[in-house]
């Protein structure tokens, strides 16, 4: 069996193909700046419906968020290795992926737009890393990150309207107390930061968060896309839930700043599960 997998912060999206069967499921985001080898062992370990497959598997294709150095790279793959024993595992970086599911073998800027965000430049062969992805402290412009810190930070300084203020407060029962903690004390920080971002897809006709959208999108498009002096003429594609669910104001903004834009995938699972088995000869 081969399996391919698209991991975020958040989730993790899981194909495999056998000439017997074609499978998928999800699991949670597997980042190694949040996990290391052993907590992926104990993460599959605990998963029924995966653990019969363990022997069966001869090929992992991982691409995940985080998965940027050596050092990371290796926490993964000793982490799948540890728990795939008869596997060939190959571990890259999350926009790798992303670039094998919008361009394909053409050239584009492919963007990341979910918990986290990130660009990068692919010329049909290659994938160049820039110097953007600094993370949910430094970076993640335009990101269900991003955006969930300016909710919170709107809400606790009295920014936010009061018809949204008091249903942000009921939904998540926010004060300043629960936001450290969980941000400077918790695991996975930036998940919990995306997580208040889901607030807006119940107000996305509201002007105060039209006006979050397009400034979050507007600084992804100022400090990303724009970092390539050749962005006029490339394509740009986009995964992720954010990208995907808040697609129609993001046109808008790429519009405005004459970004052509391409693909606009939420997950790009299919998209890469699709590339591996046409590298491998595999018709499906």
């Amino acid at each position: 069996m081969i399996l391919v997998a698209d991991s975020g912060s958040t989730k993790t999206d899981w194909m495999g193909y056998s000439p017997n069967e074609q499978i998928s499921f999800s699991t949670q985001g597997i980042n190694p700046y949040f996990l290391n080898a052993h907590d992926i062992f104990k993460l599959f370990s605990k998963k029924k419906e995966i653990a019969h497959l363990a022997s069966q598997v001869k090929e992992v294709y991982f691409f995940g968020a985080g998965c940027s150095s050596p050092d990371k790279v290796e926490i993964i793959s000793n982490g799948l290795s540890s728990f795939f024993t008869n596997a060939y595992v190959a571990v890259e970086h999350d926009l790798m992926g992303s670039a094998y599911a919008t361009c394909g073998d053409k050239p584009g800027l492919t963007c990341i737009l979910g918990t986290g965000s990130n660009i990068s430049y692919f010329d049909g062969k290659t994938l160049h890393h820039g110097t953007h992805g600094l993370g949910y402290v430094l970076g993640d412009e335009g990101s269900g990150t991003w955006f969930g810190r300016k909710l919170i930070t709107s809400y606790l300084y009295n920014l936010m309207p009061a018809e949204l203020s008091i249903e942000f407060g009921q939904e998540f029962q926010i004060d300043k107390e629960t936001v450290i903690t969980n941000v400077y004390q918790k695991p996975s920080p930036n998940t919990y930061l995306a997580s208040i971002s889901r607030f807006m897809i119940n107000h996305k006709t509201h002007p105060f968060i039209i006006n979050i959208l397009h400034e979050g999108f507007q600084e992804f498009v100022d400090s990303n896309i724009k970092d390539y002096s050749e962005y006029k003429n490339l394509e740009t594609h986009f995964v992720g839930s954010i990208a995907f669910y808040y697609q129609d104001i993001l046109r808008e903004v790429c519009l405005k700043s004459q970004v052509k834009v391409g693909k606009i995938f939420q997950k790009p699972i299919e998209g890469i599960y699709n590339y591996i088995l046409r590298k491998e000869g595999i018709t499906v």
